[in-house]
């Protein structure tokens, strides 16, 4: 057996070697029509004292806003996104200063204010003075005609004109909140445990529902329901019927609602633990964090000028604004976001060390991975030059390939690249003290012990370059450093050696050691994957046999043909016989194999051999593609459009694009309380629930992280990532192959 086994491979790699049959017929792929979208951002206003409480919220015909606090009006300062502004006390008007305010609305578009002496405004030149003679009201609602009814939560009055036309008591423990229901000239007070309505023509007041645990409710604006607020959950109930709407609804992002009401036309929930919108299919738009809000527990909502929602919370305003772009739009605000705080030295660099999002407090920092990010961010040049052939896309290429480059020539180690280089003297504070070393030039130094995931990225955007960038300068460097850093690798007998003379911990594409784990071990698949990609790629821009060579000797002799080819299904955790370190690289999912995998399909499928190796790699493509689907991963389906795959998940891909925050800094986000997700059992994939929650209501993560990550619990506005790899890359590969559409405005 074991002799036949050993022909079969033979005849397999002469058939590997020799056999290209006709080229794949080309399918016919969608396209995204990059139409303009709404996007929503964050503009947040802190309040400075913890001991004012903030009580409400209101916009006025003019865009004026005003917040009600338990220390008179305040108003928002110098607020913009990614800038947060502050509440400041209102000397706008100083007669104001001196009322003992308790309540305010938005009635006709002007301002209402509720005092201890009367209904007052200063619109209308000031006429509206109405006396309630009620000194402890708290609350009122406006009615037909100036009438206004007020409250001091047990006793209510009907007022106009000064008047007081009418006089009762609740029936129930204490008036929450009012509303005005035009359509029928009724009045709907709410208590803790009962609905009641008020017609103030035959002066009735009367209970109509009863149900425990009220807090808040608001009348929709085509008048046919109310959604009422509960300690668990809400409720829908049918003002004409007087009768609830099915079951409380407690499939919620969060139950404990403490605000309720329509802007816009959306219902919106103000909760404990941030606030969401209702959408029109039934799910929820879920605002959790300071990406989003000053403070989770949310008090108030109203319509802001335009089509702004403002969110007042215990510490603070939100003005959520909408954007109407296209995905062209995006990236070019992305464009700016990375070359403002994300450029180091020519890196693609993280922002570091900020104090609570403020972005002038922050620094740029190095990583284990300058040169992979940097790489990805540089192919997203590079197919944004081959697409638009912008001088500023190519200055951008010069000055990252110029990083790239430096990396190889700074060590004094032939066709080894450094991890990162800095400045000198800065050791103890760079990542990874240990791993650096002093250059030659003793203003410099280098980092040591590069990876595998940084040299799959190398090669993917070097003959990205070579390929597609047309200047001829920048075509023979990628070139040269394609050929020394693999002819350093072969020349190594397969390992990446560091400068003690030892290969690096995980550059290592040796079959000694790439075939010492089990099958279904992921590393022994993505080492194969990821190396004949390489040494494709080497050959086809060098010519150099040896590459070509190299690549069948592994690929025939030693299963690293059959390695690459294996499964994603069979992929799984080591058998309890297996070896140490294959049970350690196999106790889950390694979301930054994913990452290598996909950046060396660029080369695996593009450069392959034969058009038998490029079938059977499209194939190989889409078997891991099929089990990346769950996470809608804007990258992975894009880069697998370039197999010329007709299905490929476009509109998730388009999605993804669309949902991605503006705001990338990361920010504590909790989504692991919410009640309107399905969690699953605990699995391999660490897949946490059954549908992946838009990227806009996670936390930020690369491309190598779990997009089924529900929490963020550190930093907190300490750290900014860059969109150059996470979202410029798979949108200009988009665009480049024909996938994503120019902008149609």
């Amino acid at each position: 057996m074991r002799k036949l086994f050993y022909l079969l491979t033979f005849v397999g790699g002469l058939f590997l070697c020799s056999f290209s049959p006709a080229k794949e017929t080309k399918e016919k792929q969608p396209v995204y029509k990059d139409a303009p979208f709404l996007e929503e951002y964050s503009v947040k206003f802190y309040a400075k004292s913890d001991t004012t409480h903030l009580l409400k919220v209101g916009c006025d015909r003019n865009g004026d806003i005003k917040i009600l606090t338990s220390a008179g009006l305040f108003k928002p300062y110098d607020g913009q996104f990614l800038y947060a502004g502050t509440l400041e006390k209102d000397h706008s008007y100083r007669p104001m200063e001196k009322k003992k305010l308790t309540d305010m609305l938005v009635y006709k578009d002007q301002f209402v204010y509720l005092d201890d002496q009367a209904v007052l405004s200063n619109s209308w030149a000031g006429k509206l003075f109405s006396r309630h003679s009620q000194p402890d009201a708290t609350q009122f609602e406006a009615g037909a005609d100036f009438t206004f009814l007020v409250s001091n939560g047990k006793e209510i009055r009907l007022v106009k004109d000064s008047k007081v036309d009418w006089t009762g008591s609740f029936p129930g423990t204490k008036v929450l909140s009012i509303r005005f229901d035009s359509s029928r000239n009724l009045y709907w007070l709410l208590g803790a445990n009962e609905l009641c309505t008020f017609n103030p023509q035959n002066k009735e007041l009367k209970p109509v529902f009863k149900a425990a645990n009220l807090t808040c409710f608001d009348l929709t604006s085509d008048k046919k329901s109310l959604f009422i607020g509960t300690g668990n959950g809400y409720l829908k109930f049918d003002p004409t019927t007087l009768k609830q709407i099915g079951d409380i609804i407690q499939r919620v992002p969060a139950t404990k609602i403490r605000a309720l009401k329509e802007v816009n036309g959306q219902m919106w929930f103000g909760s404990t633990e941030g606030a969401f919108e209702l959408r029109s299919d039934g799910k929820y738009n879920f605002y959790n964090g300071e990406r989003w809000l000053p403070g989770n527990v949310v008090v108030d909502f109203a319509k802001g000028e335009g089509n702004t929602v403002l969110i007042l919370t215990e510490n603070g305003l939100t003005k959520l604004e909408y954007k109407n772009w296209t995905l062209a739009d995006k990236a070019e605000y992305y464009e700016k976001q990375v070359r403002l705080r994300h450029i180091r030295n020519g890196f693609n660099s993280s922002y570091d060390g900020m104090e609570k999002g403020n972005l002038a407090s922050g620094r740029l920092s190095d990583s284990d991975n300058d040169g992979l990010w940097t790489s990805m961010y540089l192919a997203g040049e590079v197919f944004r030059y081959a697409v638009t052939k912008s001088e500023d896309a190519l200055q951008n290429c010069r000055e990252s390939l110029d990083a790239m480059e430096r990396l190889y020539s700074i060590n004094g180690l032939k066709g080894f690249p450094s991890r990162s280089f800095e400045r000198s003297g800065w050791m103890k504070h760079l990542s990874d003290p240990d791993r650096w070393k002093n250059a030659a030039d003793p203003e410099w130094d280098w980092k040591a012990t590069t990876s595998s995931d940084e040299a799959i990225g190398h090669i993917f955007v070097l003959g990205a370059m070579a390929e597609l960038i047309g200047d001829p300068d920048l075509i023979k460097r990628s070139v040269h450093l394609i050929d020394i850093f693999m002819t350093h690798i072969v020349e190594h007998d397969m390992y990446l050696i560091d400068f003690d003379g030892k290969p690096t911990l995980w550059g290592k594409w040796n079959p000694v050691y790439v075939n010492a784990m089990p099958k279904n071990v992921g590393d022994r698949k993505i080492n194969s994957s990821n190396i004949i990609a390489m040494l494709q790629t080497a050959y086809h821009f060098t010519h150099k046999e040896i590459f070509r060579q190299k690549a069948f000797d592994l690929m025939n002799n030693y299963g690293y043909y059959e390695n690459l080819m294996q499964k994603m299904a069979n992929i799984g955790k080591a058998d309890a016989g297996a070896d140490q370190l294959s049970k350690e690289l196999s106790e889950d999912w390694n979301h930054s194999d994913d990452e290598m995998y996909f950046c060396g399909y660029w080369g695996l499928y593009r450069y392959a051999f034969n058009d038998t190796l490029k079938s059977n790699f499209k194939a190989s493509i889409i078997d891991h593609w099929q089990i990346e689907r769950p996470e809608k991963e804007g990258a992975w389906n894009i880069f697998t459009a370039l197999t010329g795959t007709a299905n490929f998940d476009l509109n998730e891909a388009a999605w993804w694009l669309k949902e991605y925050p503006m705001d990338m800094i990361e920010w504590v986000i909790i989504n692991s309380n919410r009640k309107d997700i399905d969690k699953i059992e605990p699995n391999f994939r660490n897949q946490t629930t059954k549908e992946v929650l838009p990227p806009q209501e996670r936390p930020i993560q690369r491309h190598n992280g779990n997009m089924f990550s529900l929490d963020c619990t550190h930093g907190n506005g300490t750290s900014e990532s860059s969109a150059g790899d996470i979202w410029l890359l798979p949108y200009w590969m988009g665009r480049y192959l024909g996938v994503i559409s120019g902008p149609n405005k």
